[in-house]
């Protein structure tokens, strides 16, 4: 499967247009790739488990608001970088609250994860157009700080802000799962969750753990999308699910659990970068797009189901 997913990276790779390696090119594939990947590595802990969270999308979105509103109404008349500052703890916080939300259903009441994390999906999403509508004229909430907005395309030292939020974000994340005894609980509870508990593992917690993981990747990203579009925006990633899933899939991470690392997430991000931008240079429509992503996504998923037979039957 590992060479699979290297023959779909490389296929997408080779592309289907020679625009596709110009500099100007490259460089955007990259600035789109930095908070997908933050959102992939998010759902990549929660697939860890064997579960999938579906409320990403919604996470993004309410935390782009309520940190929007913050920051331009409650502390308009503060100082920086106090007033940047207080907007992205918000929406931080609004993720680790809906991630914990969701470990909380999950683990405690036990609702599988799709239900629960489709209902607040639902929910997240017609919440976040409400409280716009609320606090302001229309559906965005626009004057942001500059520098908030510097986040999403400002550079510290030559570097890109999103690419040092995105290194910190994955490194850490490799760093638990590879070299911490949390990592190795996720990795249990996604290959036998009763055995895993048995052996004493906190399975409970590790859900729970899991989920508000997934929130504040989904938190992180919608900072950086937020910067970069200058607006708290309640319709914020509502598309983007089946890039945030289908580039985890094909990156091989096991929609069973207990496989899947970084690595995995950024072969998949890569490769569903440069096929989405290879589509667009071709001049291709929307329909046919969303048409090849989900063949792609298909294809890697069936590839999955195979592996995982192939493991139990050994």
């Amino acid at each position: 499967t590992d060479g699979a997913a290297w023959a779909l990276f490389i296929a997408g790779l080779l592309g289907f247009s020679q625009a596709m390696f110009s500099t100007a090119t490259l460089h955007d594939v990259m600035l789109a790739m930095l908070p997908l990947a933050i959102l992939v590595a998010g759902q990549m802990i929660v697939l860890l488990i064997g579960q999938i969270d579906l409320s990403m999308t919604a996470v993004m979105a309410t935390g782009s608001v309520v940190s929007a509103s913050v920051m331009t109404r409650h502390m308009a008349e503060a100082a920086e970088p106090g007033v940047t500052l207080t907007g992205i703890l918000v929406c931080l916080a609004v993720g680790a609250i809906i991630g914990l939300f969701n470990g909380l259903c999950h683990a405690i009441l036990k609702i599988p994860s799709f239900i629960i994390t489709l209902a607040v999906m639902m929910a997240g999403s017609g919440a976040a157009v409400w409280y716009a509508s609320v606090v302001s004229d229309t559906i965005s909430i626009g004057g942001l700080p500059d520098a908030f907005r510097y986040i999403g395309y400002g550079h510290a030292a030559g570097i890109p802000i999103a690419l040092v939020l995105c290194v910190i974000a994955l490194v850490g994340i490799h760093y638990v799962l590879s070299r911490t005894v949390v990592g190795r609980w996720l990795y249990a509870v996604g290959h036998n969750a009763e055995a895993a508990r048995i052996s004493g593992v906190p399975v409970r917690g590790v859900t729970i753990a899991a989920f508000t993981a997934s929130g504040l990747c989904a938190a992180l990203a919608a900072i950086i999308y937020t910067s970069r579009i200058e607006t708290g925006l309640p319709t914020l990633g509502q598309n983007m699910l089946l890039d945030i899933v289908g580039a985890a899939i094909i990156g091989g991470v096991s929609l069973f659990g207990g496989r899947g690392s970084i690595w995995m997430v950024l072969i998949g991000v890569a490769f569903l970068s440069v096929l989405d931008k290879s589509l667009q240079l071709l001049g291709l429509s929307l329909f046919i797009v969303l048409a090849v992503k989900g063949c792609a996504i298909l294809a890697a998923a069936i590839i999955d189901v195979a592996r995982a037979r192939r493991v139990k039957n050994a």
